[in-house]
């Protein structure tokens, strides 16, 4: 696939393939979370999900596998045009969103919340 382009907030990020990974801990259990997703047709699409445990909230999805103390699955949910990610400051940390060997955090201190979402100009992405 093909490089992306993803707004995390007003900002444009260059993805060298055409997904990302967001990675963070549930703000009530500490156990991270983990969900990989790609960047197409002007939509996000979510690939693969992964949590370290279970608990309030953040069960295994059917057909998971335990795989090196994670307990991964693939969502059968339809795109989505952005993902809303709440800065609420109740982890500890915010999320770290990595494409590859580049890895960013993002939304570590409470505040607004954070929209990620295909750059319009993406050469992927379907103008409406």
């Amino acid at each position: 696939m093909s490089g992306a382009c993803l707004l995390v907030g007003a900002t444009a990020v260059a993805l060298a393939s055409g997904g990302f990974d967001l990675t963070w801990r549930h703000s009530v259990e500490k156990t991270e979370w983990r969900e990989s997703w790609n960047v197409a047709e002007g939509a996000l699409q979510l690939t693969e999900a992964a949590v370290k445990g279970s608990g309030a909230g953040m069960d295994p999805g059917p057909g998971a596998r335990l795989e090196r103390g994670w307990w991964v699955w693939a969502p059968e949910l339809p795109p989505v045009p952005a993902l809303t990610l709440a800065a609420s400051g109740a982890t500890g940390g915010g999320w770290r969103l990595c494409d590859g060997a580049t890895c960013r955090e993002i939304g570590a201190a409470p505040g607004a919340a954070i929209r990620l979402a295909p750059c319009p100009d993406d050469p992927d992405a379907t103008r409406p």
